[in-house]
């Protein structure tokens, strides 16, 4: 083997209670990277077709990024795969934090689990003894309690990954955590987690990655990292910025969105995180506004907006929090005496929107404590908080009333019975019950026209940015593997950090953004080149920071000496294949299409997103066309297939 892979991916078996080591050649490493690429190839190899998600033999996988555990900046990420409950789709869910390096640091470049245990259990993998181990003391705690408990046995330095309330009543919203607060959220891998009756993944390990040329990679690493320092902020310089913030309505005027140059936006990201454009979006249009029904200048006014501003919750910051290998740290611990919270992680940007700008809810700390229980129950924000949209569109319509709802008031901005809700939803109680495992599913139950107040994609709930906003993101949303998804490839999103200026030997299509079809040769490489940074374990936002030596560092950590055109093809390659999963599964996803209020269609007769309708369906076909895919059905073309190194496909599809 050559540097920074160990060749080995640990099998679990929680039915039969074997552990199984096997081997796998480089140069499908090569070939698929690591992260959901590597991941994605062994479940589709190896997990029988059409199985149900909670099927004993349906496989979920960890899978740590190609360069996660190195040092190489950025790169802590660590990828939950599966077949997601929520979408039947292919699902993937990716987060931060130290649990990904510690699958590296146990020796592995990937984790699968199969089988049922036969009681709740929990695995433990601590310095090479590997056992599965009784749960019953963990079992219906939520995650930070029961994080606390296990280091009470195993030790203060292990790392875990595990579901809460949520995950184990088996809602389809649910996912992963780690880092007390770090969530693989998307997918409602935390149900598939908890079908298995596996409560948690403990890790401690001592190997290190290896790297084929170690002062290459070294100097890289120190290079980068002198030219990119990090300055923390002033209170001049902090003043000044929260006076620019305080401009929201200019800069919806002018049309300023949330991208700058490199020093500031790390500067920015040190200090306010993804919450820095919780009043910005929501002024500009980027937000969804009451269930995708209102618009922000006149629904959630900057008046109200401004309440749930980053400036406002730094007042609660303590220090910042990073991911490994992170320089830019841009994760924060609060403490809020107002809630008797001594220790909680920052509600990101999607969580900020989705239970304020969404809601109508202008009340902080609702949307804080709302954080801190959704972090506690291991539940994605995103879905929760839009599928609590849903119900009080319901609630408003006259669909579902007191009776139906425990009481409860559901209107838009009563943080108090939206709090009393969430709790409901996560412990999967009275009316709670009805809608744990999202929107689309509740409206099954519910019926009643209920169905026009769902915004989802294959069930899948949108996340907090508005296609008519970005307009690449009405494809993303309907025609990603992962339906509904904005950490998919967009290549208008990914624009807030030029992916040209983050690798330089990227080149994309001059004149991009005003030619239709140069912007679709430009999705084409986005989408490659996205999967490989999400495979090769970077977090996303390093590509508003700069210049990155992120090809160089991959030859150095491998020395596999790969060129740029042989990487995207790495790209293309995972692409497709997640995408025959699908096809595999029976989802016609070329003919899935998203609410017409998504799209504007009819458009908006006023505010910033004024008569903005989206095109999306001919674009997915011109992209499939690129891409070598049928742009009838989406299905990738046998020729491509063969090109693709996937022929192992072609009888599945043809």
């Amino acid at each position: 083997m050559n540097g920074g892979i160990f060749g080995k991916i640990l099998w679990i078996d929680l039915s039969s209670g074997i552990f199984e080591i096997k081997s796998i050649p480089e140069q499908l490493y090569r070939q698929y990277l690591g992260g959901y690429g590597l991941g994605c190839m062994l479940l589709y190899t190896n997990m029988q077709a059409n199985l149900e998600p909670f099927d004993e033999e349906s496989l979920l996988g960890f899978f740590p990024g190609l360069l996660t555990g190195s040092v190489a900046p950025f790169t802590g990420r660590y990828m939950v795969v599966g077949k997601s409950p929520l979408t039947k789709t292919w699902g993937d869910a990716n987060s931060g934090g130290t649990f990904g390096p510690e699958i590296k640091k146990c020796g592995f470049d990937g984790i699968i689990i199969k089988g049922k245990a036969d009681h709740p259990v929990y695995v433990s993998i601590i310095e090479g003894k590997r056992e599965i181990r009784d749960a019953k003391n963990i079992w219906g705690l939520d995650i930070i309690e029961a994080d606390n408990l296990v280091k009470k046995e195993h030790g203060p330095f292990v790392k875990t990954a595990g579901i809460g309330i949520a995950g184990e009543k088996l809602c389809k919203i649910s996912g992963i955590v780690n880092d007390k607060g770090r969530i693989a959220a998307r997918s409602g891998l935390g149900a598939l987690m908890g079908s298995k009756n596996l409560k948690m993944i403990i890790l401690k390990g001592d190997q290190k990655v290896s790297i084929f040329d170690k002062d290459r990679f070294m100097n890289l690493v120190k290079n980068y990292n002198s030219e990119n320092k990090i300055k923390n902020m002033n209170k001049i310089s902090k003043s000044l910025l929260e006076k620019v913030f305080g401009m929201v309505k200019s800069m919806r005027r002018l049309k300023v969105g949330m991208s700058g140059p490199p020093n500031l936006m790390r500067s920015i990201f040190r200090a306010f995180g993804t919450t820095m454009g919780n009043t910005i979006s929501a002024e500009t249009g980027d937000s969804p506004i009451k269930n995708w029904k209102g618009i922000g200048m006149y629904d959630f006014p900057y008046k109200k907006s401004n309440e749930i501003s980053s400036i406002n919750i730094q007042k609660y910051k303590v220090r910042e929090y990073g991911c490994f290998g992170c320089l830019v740290q841009c994760g924060a611990i609060l403490e809020v005496p107002e809630l008797n919270i001594k220790e909680t992680h920052i509600p990101e940007y999607e969580t900020c929107c989705a239970f304020g700008s969404l809601l109508l809810n202008n009340d902080l700390l609702s949307i804080i404590k709302i954080n801190d229980l959704c972090n506690r129950a291991g539940i994605d924000t995103i879905s929760t908080g839009a599928t609590v949209a849903f119900a009080i569109d319901c609630y408003e319509n006259g669909i579902i009333n007191k009776d139906d709802t425990e009481g409860l008031e559901l209107k838009w901005g009563n943080s108090n019975d939206i709090i009393e809700l969430v709790k409901l939803i996560i412990n999967r109680e009275g009316f709670g019950d009805i809608l744990a495992d999202g929107a689309e599913i509740a409206s099954q139950k519910i019926g009643k026209n209920s169905k026009v107040h769902v915004i989802t994609s294959l069930g899948s709930e949108l996340p907090m940015h508005d296609p008519k906003y970005i307009n690449s993101l009405a494809f993303t949303y309907a025609f990603d593997p992962t339906p509904g998804r904005h950490t998919a490839a967009s290549i208008d999103f990914t624009d807030t950090g030029p992916l040209e200026k983050f690798e330089h030997k990227l080149q994309m299509p001059k004149g991009w953004k005003k030619k239709e079809s140069k912007k679709v040769e430009a999705q084409v490489i986005n989408t490659a080149f996205h999967q490989v940074m999400s495979s090769a374990g970077m977090c996303l936002f390093s590509t508003s920071f700069g210049p990155y030596p992120f090809l160089d560092l991959i030859n150095a950590l491998t020395g596999w000496e790969l060129s740029i055109d042989e990487l995207l093809k790495c790209g293309r390659r995972i692409q497709s294949l997640r995408q025959s999963f699908n096809l595999r599964e029976g989802i016609k996803i070329a003919e899935n299409t998203l609410p017409e209020i998504v799209v504007g269609n009819p458009p908006q007769e006023r505010g910033p997103l004024k008569n903005v309708t989206v095109e999306y369906k001919e674009f997915f076909q011109k992209f499939c066309e690129n891409f070598g895919w049928n742009p009838q059905n989406g299905f990738p073309l046998k020729h491509t297939l063969k090109e693709l190194d996937l022929e192992f496909v072609i009888n599945d599809l043809y």
